[in-house]
């Protein structure tokens, strides 16, 4: 048997197209574990859902070996996750091979994994933004973009940062983004670690920092296609197994596009 599963509360609780015939299971409130626990070997599962819902999934399983096949139809607005391995969504695809050897952050008390990456900086104050405005005016559709823009113009401040790579420190000033990423996209399609591995050993951090709000916003554009990584006067890449990343005053976060607020510092550990 095949199972779908969907998240009712997520993409203005409207309820997703997969094809004719197919029951769709509400997942808001499954015990993953459990569940899969009761499936026969030759049972599958496809997440009905985008990156968020893989997130809850990961997390939801933890450690636990997986015995069955396990798919993913991208639905919704974020589909960061198939972008990076070269899907597209409105299909099933097979992701059992992606879902070991996952990343854990460490960020104010919580201890959690990631699939896609650990955002820290104005990704998270557009995180953070986004939730202010669903909160008031739940189906109006958010511009990140514009966030974004008007973040690096007027409202959010760069910091001082301490970014900490396998033991090794390198300190920045004016740091407008660090993320940790463990594949390449993020953000709705932003090419932030054109050069990492989802199925390698090694984490990217991606230090993007300039004093100059002209050349953060001039070159911000450039990130959705991964050309910033040749602007090496202001974007700093390391890869490593643990990366912690720690910010000269509070700042929001972001999990797999999950707001995290008030964030001083992060550890990221594969």
């Amino acid at each position: 048997m095949k199972y779908y599963l969907y998240n009712s509360l997520a993409n203005n609780g409207i309820k997703p197209e997969v094809g004719s015939g197919v029951e769709l299971i509400d997942a808001v409130g499954l015990d993953y574990a459990e569940y899969l626990n009761g499936l026969s070997p030759e049972d599958e599962v496809v997440l009905v859902g985008g990156d968020g819902t893989l997130n809850y999934f990961i997390n939801a399983v933890k450690d636990q070996e997986i015995k069955n096949n396990i798919y993913l139809f991208g639905s919704g607005t974020g589909n960061d996750f198939l972008t990076d391995i070269g899907e597209q969504a409105g299909k099933e695809v097979l992701i059992n091979k992606y879902l070991t050897n996952l990343p854990t952050v460490y960020v104010n008390g919580l201890e959690q994994k990631f699939i896609n990456n650990m955002g820290f900086g104005i990704d998270g104050y557009c995180c953070e933004v986004a939730d202010q405005i669903k909160e008031k005016e739940p189906k109006k559709e958010i511009d990140y973009s514009g966030i974004a823009i008007k973040g690096l113009l007027f409202h959010f401040k760069p910091c001082h940062a301490v970014i900490t790579v396998d033991g090794k420190k390198y300190e920045f000033d004016d740091v407008w983004i660090a993320p940790t990423m463990k594949g390449r996209y993020y953000g709705g399609g932003m090419n932030m670690a054109p050069a990492q591995d989802r199925l390698s050993d090694k984490l990217s951090v991606v230090v993007y920092h300039t004093g100059s709000k002209l050349k953060a916003l001039m070159n911000f554009p450039a990130i959705f296609k991964g050309k910033h990584v040749s602007k090496t006067k202001m974007v700093s890449i390391f890869t490593g197994n643990e990366i912690s990343v720690k910010f000269s005053r509070p700042c929001a976060a972001q999990i797999d596009g999950e707001t995290v607020l008030n964030v001083t510092e992060y550890r990221a550990k594969l």
